[in-house]
């Protein structure tokens, strides 16, 4: 698989801008997976963090869910990989996870969003809440907040798979 990146164009309309960054930053942290195997994709690399590629996949399903499936659309989605037994669980994959259950769970997260916001007005304020703010909150505030939680994991991708096999790249 190859994973093909582009950048919205500069003078596109909001929606079509907002999407695209979001997009772009989607498959940014997918051409930083590419190519490396399960192991590989386990490894955290950068001591004394414990992040890993296949950790920052599954934190993003599980973020997608979270910002698109119970904030906006207010779904009862419960979590996919953490738990009480482990808060942090999905940063923790262990030797039965592979890649392509992490990459396929993300996917169909991406999926859920993509249909939960389809024709949805970006001033329409979100069904559920988030637990860190009682007040809802609007399409262009979710979005724009997940092009930020993306950037910033794609910076930790860029460091881990640096130190896995050497490969740089925007």
């Amino acid at each position: 698989m190859t994973i093909q990146r582009s950048e919205p164009g500069q003078n596109a309309d909001e929606r079509t801008m907002l999407e695209g960054w979001l997009d772009y930053h989607r498959a940014t942290l997918a051409w930083k997976c590419e190519g490396l195997t399960d192991g590989q994709l386990r490894a955290a690399p950068v001591a004394p963090s414990e992040l890993s590629l296949m950790g920052l996949v599954r934190h993003m399903a599980e973020v997608e869910r979270s910002w698109f499936r119970r904030v906006f659309a207010g779904e009862v989605a419960g979590p996919i990989y953490y738990g009480e037994a482990d808060p942090d669980g999905e940063f923790h994959p262990g030797e039965a996870d592979t890649w392509k259950d992490a990459y396929e769970t993300w996917q169909a997260e991406i999926e859920a969003a993509r249909r939960n916001t389809a024709g949805r007005s970006l001033d329409e304020r979100s069904q559920g809440r988030h637990h860190s703010d009682p007040e809802p909150c609007s399409l262009r505030w979710i979005y724009t907040h997940m092009i930020e939680e993306y950037a910033r994991h794609n910076g930790h991708a860029d460091l881990i798979r640096e130190a896995i096999d050497g490969a740089t790249g925007e």
